[in-house]
């Protein structure tokens, strides 16, 4: 695909796990020079490793995005090695408590979850805006979540985190647009991969009595597509709203679903 991104800037933060790599190779594909940032920095410099070897400029960064300061040490590595920074792609984000009640959820655990996938987020976006309305130009992809769309049942802590992105977003949207930059959001449904399976799978299968196959076989059923996104999926979303392509779109909430927010 070519989405125009040729040379572009990325910071991406929790690039090294989930859906990171697959979010990390689409930008990577297009052309475009990284800043990879997150806590495990084996994670990240295995991804940056191999695109070094494939000839794309990479850069990795330490990073905590609950911490105010490594967002902005972030943003000054990505000035430094290239100079600007053209998009923000916040995919680094937690489950929270799975199965949970409302009753359940420890205030440590709503906390937790709050901080790293709302404050983590407006920490990168902080960080990086001063720049992007400098220049004129900026993309701000937040990777939110359809339970922050219709919420669920027993994922009420991941769920109020997500639902506090859309609202980060639209509102930074209508600050940031006077200086062209977009703001928006990528919202999955679940996402196949290591997370899904070795977590939430096992959770959902041993709350309800079933099968681990089963329990996939249900998050797929309610679905208008029947079948789980991908990585891919989500990343090709993140590339639209990253591109000109998109130019005229800022404050949406974009489901990555198969049908399930229908929103």
């Amino acid at each position: 695909m070519n989405f125009g991104l040729a040379g572009k800037v990325v910071v991406l933060t929790g690039a090294g796990k989930g859906m990171g790599p697959a979010v990390t190779a689409a930008f990577a594909r297009e052309g475009c020079a990284l800043v990879l940032a997150g806590r495990d920095m084996g994670a990240l410099d295995a991804v940056a490793g191999d695109w070094r070897r494939a000839g794309a400029a990479v850069e990795t960064v330490a990073c905590d995005v609950t911490r105010q300061k490594d967002g902005e040490r972030a943003a000054e590595r990505a000035h430094a090695a290239f100079g600007r920074i053209d998009i923000l792609v916040n995919i680094a984000g937690g489950t929270g408590p799975v199965g949970k009640p409302a009753w359940e959820t420890s205030t440590a655990e709503f906390d937790q979850i709050i901080q790293l996938n709302m404050t983590g987020c407006f920490n990168m976006m902080r960080a990086v805006l001063p720049g992007m309305i400098g220049q004129r130009y900026g993309k701000i992809v937040n990777v939110g979540g359809t339970f922050g769309m219709r919420g669920r049942a027993g994922r009420m802590a991941y769920s109020a985190s997500k639902w506090g992105l859309r609202g980060i977003t639209k509102s930074t949207a209508l600050e940031a647009g006077p200086y062209n930059v977009n703001v928006n959001c990528v919202a999955p449904g679940m996402v196949d991969g290591p997370r899904f399976r070795t977590k939430v799978i096992p959770a959902v299968a041993v709350a309800h009595g079933i099968s681990e196959a089963d329990a996939v076989a249900s998050h797929a059923g309610e679905y208008a597509l029947r079948r789980i996104s991908t990585g891919e999926d989500v990343a090709n979303a993140c590339l639209f709203l990253a591109s000109d392509l998109s130019r005229q779109i800022t404050g949406v909430d974009l489901p990555v679903d198969g049908g399930w927010a229908m929103l």
